[in-house]
């Protein structure tokens, strides 16, 4: 009886995956797209074996968890009061693609732009509808199915609050603390509102009849070298960060003036 080779190399077999989009209704998906970039990044892996991803910053600043076992279950980002910012949190279901998770993930691993943040200008430039109402500024995507919210309510507190969801009641939510740092959410909000789809593996696909689907082959050493390309950007842009402060020059005294001394120019 021939046997098939299922490894790598020329002999590998080509595995169904779909595109979905829009992203925002693919499900969850591989935990490791975030864990694994903020592990190259130089996070501190506190996983229990096998276990979900707990990750903490260099820094110890701030500490990323997933939870699956508890209800609802999802993700707990907490940022230390530090003396820039105060503290802050972000709660994101379960559900909510890993793909946009990682826009906010992501971005705690890089230097902050130099502009100010605004977190409605990636969801404009999607098209995504706009208005306020009742204390609450909204955003909208185009098919209906996703949000982004500044929610305010009657006693004055104030928070971030997105998510997605189709006409039959499958999605997420997530919530942001108000003192969350700008930047963040207009990375999460850029990820949310990207409209390129994302890939799923069969099986894991949401039955949702507001999705739309491509079916792709895809082999196991590509879906390898795309994985690897993003933990390889992770790796070299935290070396170069590294070699940039280690090259920076020492600040030295000035040479020393006696009292009413002059320096010689030459």
């Amino acid at each position: 009886m021939k046997q098939t080779w299922q490894g790598w190399g020329p002999g590998e077999q080509a595995e169904q995956h779909y595109l979905v989009e829009p992203r925002a209704l693919a499900g969850g998906g591989d935990v490791r797209h975030v864990s694994e970039f903020l592990r190259a990044s130089g996070w501190r892996d506190h996983s229990k074996t096998g276990g979900p991803p707990a990750m903490q910053s260099p820094g110890r600043t701030v500490r990323i968890s997933y939870d699956p076992y508890v209800q609802p279950g999802g993700w707990t980002v907490h940022g230390a009061a530090t003396g820039r910012t105060e503290e802050w949190s972000a709660h994101l279901g379960r559900q909510t693609p890993v793909e946009i998770i990682a826009g906010l993930t992501d971005a705690l691993t890089l230097p902050r732009s130099a502009h100010a943040p605004n977190v409605w200008a990636p969801l404009q430039e999607q098209n995504w509808h706009t208005r306020f109402e009742g204390g609450h500024y909204t955003a909208t995507s185009p098919d209906g199915t996703a949000w982004m919210q500044y929610h305010q309510s009657p006693g004055g507190e104030a928070m971030w609050w997105t998510g997605a969801k189709d006409r039959q009641g499958n999605g997420w939510t997530a919530n942001f603390s108000p003192t969350t740092p700008m930047h963040l959410v207009e990375a999460f909000s850029a990820e949310l509102s990207n409209p390129d789809p994302v890939m799923r593996p069969r099986g894991h696909v949401p039955p949702s009849a507001q999705i739309r689907t491509w079916s792709v082959s895809v082999k196991p050493s590509q879906l390898s070298a795309w994985q690897q390309a993003r933990i390889t950007a992770a790796r070299a842009a935290t070396w170069a960060r590294s070699s940039a402060r280690s090259a920076r020059p020492r600040t030295t005294a000035r040479p020393y003036t006696p009292a009413g001394g002059a320096r010689t120019r030459r």
